[in-house]
């Protein structure tokens, strides 16, 4: 639309209402038609207000004034001269009803002591020479022998003599002789004494009981007060009194505050409207304004012109309502005039006329003349007590005048203080009313427009020119609209007009209002049906006016509204809404409504566009070489602060007139931002990138927030309009920039962190225990924060994008793990360092080490010290401390994982990456290398045993993994695992050593195995016994997983890798303690317990006794009592580092080296070969079970309460400790009965894995079949064992998962009974050795049928041809 056809809709509306105004006829008040009403001068309206307001002058009530009247002289003061006959004449004592009360004297002593200490509430008491009569009373009242006459006799008669005594001597005190001016005051004094006496015999109810004492005690204190008006001295008393008079008129300008406002509104002077009022006295005056109301009067009753008509009305109730309405206004305005001027009532003997009533319409002249001879009559009544005595009394309802020839005819219509036209010259005077009370500010009187000098006149404008109240307000209205039309008027003001018009008059006027037909009501209150025509017609033509005017007012506003600071749209919206169209007299057209819609709306869009233009120039510099991220986000800002600040200006009102500021600037401006801003950043970047310079990251994550914040906006106004690009595709680059630098921090930081850290408990003061909390260190607290800042940094973005998020906390999970491996392994080599340190005691024997001769000395003073007590072993506060570190480490790490919602980023890119993810050749391959065991090793040490542990390097002689010692065994068992990450083939090589305190270790054996990603290509655990190149084998159990780019195997790495550092360490803690366990609990233990009682058992043999020697509970006990004191010793210790996890993991650790302990004093190791072992006797085995239940009793040890101290019973109840239990079922059967039972155990288990196996085909699953092993380098009798598919690195992502996999584990032995025991007893079987071999073969043959169907399995689920597998890129299989 263009601007003129705008600008010709704006001024359509005011234009027709005038082409109907300029044609519209008005009535007249006599109800004629007339065109158009006659201008109404300045000078006119001056004159009939300034009547009106003289007017009023004269009919207000008469000011009175006081005027003082001088009192006669007081007679001369005189004192009592004989108290005595006084109290005789008035208080004689020889009556009854005379005497005081009982216990009379209490009291008033009481109230004696409170005028004293100046307590006393009655007023007169607190002057000091009444204090001081009071004390010198009190003293003579206290003695003893008054008190006990008055009690007796209780006369008042001696109580006041006596007081008028100590009165005397107390006033008298300090006068010369002669001087009797002080005797005035013992009058009054013993005057307050029977006052007091008075009131304490009312409080007991003497008026009631004693009435006869009081009225003559009440006559005594009268008497004394014969020349003092109160007991009490009143100084500011003056001898006169006040009368009222009436204030005659003085007819000065000054009195008369009405007529004072008319010349402030019409801007004259004092005295020239003074002058104007003396020129016009005789003519302007009490008998004119009653000639005028007896015409008007006259003229309502006969239905004359001049007054309002039943045609002026649009129903003929309403005319009626109002005619009956005006009869007692005019007889109470009448009655004003009479009042203020009796003497034009005609004076006349008789009754008055206040009771007779005045008739709805006057029947003649003679009734009217009668009632005004009444009214004269009342008011020259000399009996009445004042001219105001009729105010209440007075009726003129048939009141005339007499003289009717000084009144004009009636068909004139012409009065004295009416003009010809009250509606307009009440209009004019508004108006004049207005732009003064506007030029002079609003006083604090005033409410609304009108000032309370103003409202006052136009109200006794309207009562003198009798105009309806309806009219009245609809003037009012008017005038605001024609000045709000003339830009004098503001909206604010206009709406202050609305509100006058639409309120009721204060409470406080309607408690006498003025004579105006409905006044108490409002005109939303008034119903429109009572309105006149004229009325009704100039109000919906008012509406129609302020309607289009207050349009044209919207739209200039609005066009403001994107400013700085621009004009309010409230008030006009206010005004439209509230005054316009809630109002019944107004109608709207719709199609009006929706043009102006669309005008204003493309309007504020042109705004907006300049607006935004101003923004460009401002924000963006001119040569594009100069741009940076900056000023995009200044551009940005801008816009961001214009829509916060139009939303919050319009946030309780966002839609005006059908248009939404916010949604027309949003959809003019962001279009136009985004597509700039687009633009802006990618030649930002290229520009940089052709520099070869990087842009700051920080800008790029401010750009981001300002960006996304517009996006918020964007979306919350345009919900239909997409955004027009990515931002999180535009600045993805600046997050894995960050990520990038973040990795590079990460890995110098766990260094530093190392670095700097004591590992010491943190203590809170020197008498506080350290808590659990405080037991680990700084720097595993430093590593930690440097995640969660590193994590929260990426929250704080708020990436609106879930797909790069999952890919930024993957990337994060990577540097986390990495950072977590590193430390692991930095805390692993300073813990072994600091366990592997010689303690004082080991290098007090350093020195004997010297030569083979004191080394097999050292040996002879080891195995005699252990037949003693052993000394704990000393452990670093600081190597403890790093254990908890670790173990705190895993519950944060579970914390950070719940934190980043690894699932759910990892469930976001496996619906992203799907199939083409899986398809994806693996980069990097990570074995686990599991050292299991070994066999039947070389011995090196002169007992015949060794000290073994084994060293893993890769074939670049790149150190591994090396493995914990075990003390003293030829078939050592180490269950250490070591994460190998390779890219292509490597070999590895196992060499085993003897540990020995002193001196260099010597060598036990060596092997070497080849890890080859395409031997695993089905990503299957295998077993490999590998045979030492000197003698014995080693069992190493290996399996392959393709190194993932996914976030849970990261954490499951970083899980692993403190996994099993931890339970490296407490491998190596525990491995400090396993010395003694074997030591106490092996066969010579055994042996030496029961052979203390060789003699006993010969010398019963000798005296053929056929019954051996007992050995007691307590003797068993006692053969592992320093075993309990040594484990006590070393618990103490940890107990002070150590956490309570941690101290229950390590206990945990040392249950199962006891397990391991007692099953190798049982039964050998599993093997396919028989064992040289013995198995043990009945008596040998009962004392080992008692051993078994005593350390589980030890170790889940409980207070007197019955709570668990030491470790949980249901981590002691392992499956080790149940197999052990089982022994009892097989250890003494018969060869044969274990062989069926191994054998029915054996087909059962085969059935089972047959039907898992068949299960697994049929789902299309990719999972090894439970008991799958590969094929042995050499002997694998191991594989008769069940072999279960490894710990994966994705079942150890979390703190849960690795529960919940432990938790499987333990199930799953309880429901896949093994015969491993039963081999294992078989061992020691030597007709047994045919058994062993058959088994060990069938355990290959299955283990090559699973092996055969999982390639199968594989084959079908992959796709591949029957030629073979079908290898990707470098001879790698796909997943």
């Amino acid at each position: 639309m263009s601007s003129v056809s705008r600008k010709s809709y704006i001024h359509r509306r005011i234009d027709s209402l005038q082409s109907v105004r300029s044609t519209s006829e008005r009535r007249s008040r006599g109800g004629s038609l007339v065109a158009r009403a006659i201008p109404v001068s300045h000078d006119d309206a001056y004159s009939y207000a300034l009547r009106v307001a003289y007017l009023h002058y004269l009919v207000q009530p008469k000011t009175k004034r006081k005027q003082w009247v001088p009192a006669p002289k007081p007679p001369p003061r005189t004192h009592t001269s004989n108290i005595g006959d006084l109290v005789k004449e008035f208080v004689p004592g020889n009556s009854t009803s005379v005497k005081l009360p009982h216990t009379f004297h209490t009291p008033l002593l009481k109230r004696m002591e409170g005028v004293i200490r100046g307590s006393e509430t009655l007023p007169g008491y607190n002057e000091a020479a009444v204090k001081k009569t009071f004390a010198q009373a009190y003293t003579a009242f206290t003695e003893a022998s008054f008190k006990k006459s008055i009690d007796k006799e209780r006369k008042v008669e001696p109580l006041v003599l006596i007081f008028y005594s100590a009165a005397t001597k107390a006033c008298g005190l300090g006068h010369t002789p002669g001087d009797d001016s002080w005797k005035l005051l013992v009058d009054r004094h013993v005057a307050l004494f029977v006052r007091l006496v008075t009131h304490i015999l009312r409080a007991q109810g003497g008026e009631r009981d004693k009435p006869e004492l009081m009225n003559r005690l009440d006559t005594l204190e009268k008497k004394l007060l014969t020349n003092d008006q109160n007991l009490f001295i009143d100084t500011s008393q003056d001898a006169g009194k006040h009368i009222e008079v009436i204030v005659p008129l003085s007819y000065d300008i000054k009195d008369m505050p009405m007529v004072q406002a008319v010349a402030k509104i019409f801007g004259l002077a004092h005295s020239d409207v003074q002058a104007h009022l003396d020129a016009q006295r005789p003519n302007w005056t009490e008998e004119a304004a009653l000639r005028d109301l007896k015409a008007y009067q006259h003229r309502l009753n006969t239905n004359m012109s001049g007054v309002l008509q039943s045609q002026d009305f649009d129903v003929e109730e309403a005319y009626q309502d109002w005619k009956k309405a005006e009869s007692p206004f005019l007889s109470a305005m009448m009655m004003e005039i009479l009042t203020a001027k009796p003497e034009l009532a005609k004076t006349s003997s008789g009754a008055t006329v206040s009771e007779k009533a005045l008739p709805a319409s006057p029947g003649g002249r003679q009734e009217e003349e009668q009632s005004y001879a009444d009214l004269s009559r009342a008011l020259s009544n000399p009996n009445r007590n004042s001219i105001y005595g009729i105010e209440n009394r007075l009726s003129l309802s048939s009141m005339t005048l007499d003289d009717t020839s000084s009144i004009r005819a009636v068909d004139e219509a012409h009065y004295t203080f009416i003009p010809s036209d009250p509606r307009e010259f009440l209009k004019v005077i508004a108006n004049y009313a207005l732009e003064f009370d506007a030029m002079h500010g609003k006083g604090d009187e005033q409410n609304g427009p009108f000032s309370k000098q103003s409202m006052e006149l136009l109200t006794e404008l309207c009562v003198r020119w009798r105009i309806p109240q309806f009219t009245r307000l609809i003037v009012y209205i008017e005038v605001a609209a024609r000045r709000f039309t003339d830009t004098l008027f503001t909206v604010i003001d206009l709406d202050s007009a609305f509100e006058l018009v639409k309120s009721t008059p204060p409470e406080k006027e309607l408690k006498k209002p003025p004579h105006i037909y409905l006044y108490g009501e409002s005109l939303a209150t008034i119903d429109r049906g009572r309105w006149t025509l004229a009325d009704f017609t100039t109000y919906q033509q008012t509406l129609r006016t302020l309607h289009d005017a207050l349009l044209r007012e919207l739209y200039d506003t609005l066009m403001h509204c994107y400013q700085p600071k621009p004009p309010s749209a409230g008030p006009a919206v206010h005004v439209l809404q509230n005054h316009i169209f809630d109002d019944p007299s107004f109608s709207r057209k719709e199609e009006e409504a929706m043009e102006y819609t669309k005008m204003l709306q493309d309007g504020m869009a042109e705004q907006a566009a300049v607006v935004y233009r101003g923004f460009l120039d401002t924000e963006i510099p001119p040569d594009q070489q100069d741009w940076n991220f900056s000023h995009v986000k200044n551009l940005g800002n801008s816009v961001v602060k214009l829509c916060e600040k139009i939303q919050k200006r319009y946030r309780s009102n966002p839609v005006i007139m059908g248009v939404n500021p916010l949604t027309v600037l949003a959809e003019t401006i962001f279009p136009s931002f985004e597509n700039d801003a687009h633009e802006l950043v990618k030649r930002i970047i290229q520009v940089a990138q052709d520099k070869g310079e990087e842009l700051p990251l920080q800008d790029g994550f401010d750009l981001y927030k300002e960006l996304v914040e517009i996006r918020r906006i964007h979306r919350s106004s345009l919900p239909n309009q997409p955004f027009t690009f990515d931002i999180e595709e535009l600045l993805v680059e600046f997050v894995w920039r960050w990520i990038h630098n973040a990795e590079e921090r990460a890995e110098d930081f766990v260094e530093q962190a190392m670095k700097h850290d004591e590992f010491q408990v943190r203590t809170r003061g020197p008498e506080q225990p350290p808590s659990d909390a405080d037991r680990h260190s700084h720097s595993v607290i430093d590593m930690f924060q440097l995640f969660h800042q590193t994590a929260d940094q990426v929250f704080q973005l708020e990436w609106d994008n879930d797909v790069h998020h999952a890919r930024f906390m993957t990337a994060l999970s990577k540097i986390f793990a990495n950072s977590i491996a590193r430390y692991c392994e930095i805390v692993d080599q300073r813990f072994v360092k600091e366990m592997d340190t010689p303690r004082p005691n080991e290098q007090e024997a350093a020195a004997l080490a010297q030569t083979t001769q004191s080394r097999f000395m050292q040996y002879a003073k080891d195995a005699w010290n252990n037949k003693e007590k052993m000394e704990p072993f000393q452990f670093y506060p600081e190597s403890l401390v790093k254990l908890n570190n670790i173990e705190w480490a895993m519950q944060e790490l579970d914390k950070l994982e719940r934190t980043m919602n690894v699932d759910a980023c990892a469930a976001i890119l496996e619906k992203v990456d799907g199939p083409k993810k899986q398809a994806r050749r693996p980069a990097k391959y990570v074995f686990t290398i599991k050292i299991v065991e070994a066999e039947e090793i070389k011995a090196c040490d002169p007992n015949g045993t060794s000290d073994p542990y084994v060293v893993l390097v890769d074939e670049y002689q790149k150190r591994l993994h090396k493995t914990r010692i075990i003390m003293r065994t030829l078939n050592p068992r180490w269950d250490e695992s070591v994460d190998v990450t390779v890219s292509s083939a490597l070999n590895i090589v196992a060499t085993i050593w003897d540990y020995d305190t002193f001196g260099d270790h010597d060598f036990v054996g060596r092997t070497s195995l080849k890890l080859d990603p395409i031997h695993f290509s089905d990503y299957l655990p295998r077993e490999f016994w590998l045979d030492l190149d000197t003698q014995g084998r080693i069992l190493l159990r290996v399996s392959m997983e393709g190194e993932r780019d996914d976030i849970q195997f990261y954490f499951g790495k970083a899980f692993r890798h403190l996994k099993r550092t931890e339970r490296d360490m407490v491998r190596k803690i525990t491995d400090k303690l396993s010395r003694h366990i074997t030591a106490s609990l092996s066969h010579e233990a055994l042996r030496n317990l029961l052979g203390r009682n060789l003699a006993s058992q010969v010398n019963s043999f000798f005296k053929r006794s056929s019954t051996l020697p007992t050995l007691t509970d307590a003797d068993v006990e006692n053969a592992l009592q320093s075993l309990f004191a040594y484990f006590n010793d070393n618990f103490s210790t940890m107990k002070e580092t150590l956490t309570d996890a941690t101290m229950v993991a390590v206990m945990t650790r040392l249950w199962k080296e006891v397990l391991m302990a007692i099953e190798a004093l049982v039964v050998p190791p599993l093997s396919d070969k028989p064992s040289s072992q013995r198995p043990l006797s009945q008596r040998e085995l009962d004392v080992v079970f008692k051993w078994l239940k005593l350390l589980y009793s030890f170790f889940n040890a409980q207070d007197e309460t019955g709570e668990v101290l030491g470790v949980p019973a249901e981590v002691l109840k392992s499956p080790k400790y149940h197999e052990l239990n089982t022994l009892n079922f097989f250890y003494f059967d018969s060869t044969e009965n274990l062989v069926r039972t191994s054998e029915r155990m054996a087909a059962a288990t085969a059935q089972r894995q047959q039907q898992q196996l068949q299960g697994q085909m049929n789902s299309n699953r990719l999972s090894a079949p439970p008991t799958f092993g590969g094929a042995a380098a050499g002997p694998a009798f191991a594989s008769m064992g069940t072999i279960r598919r490894g710990k994966s690195i994705m079942m150890s992502r979390n703190l849960g998962t690795m529960r919940r996999a432990k938790e499987e584990k333990r199930k799953e032995a309880q429901a896949d009974p093994s015969d491993d025991m039963i081999l294992r007893i078989l061992r020691m079987r030597p007709e047994a050795t045919g058994y062993l071999k058959e088994r060990h073969r069938q355990k290959e043959r299955m283990a090559a049928a699973a092996a055969a169907a999982m390639i199968v399995k594989q084959s079908v689920s992959q796709g591949w041809n029957s030629a073979g597998a079908h290898f990707g890129r470098g001879g790698v299989p796909r997943r």
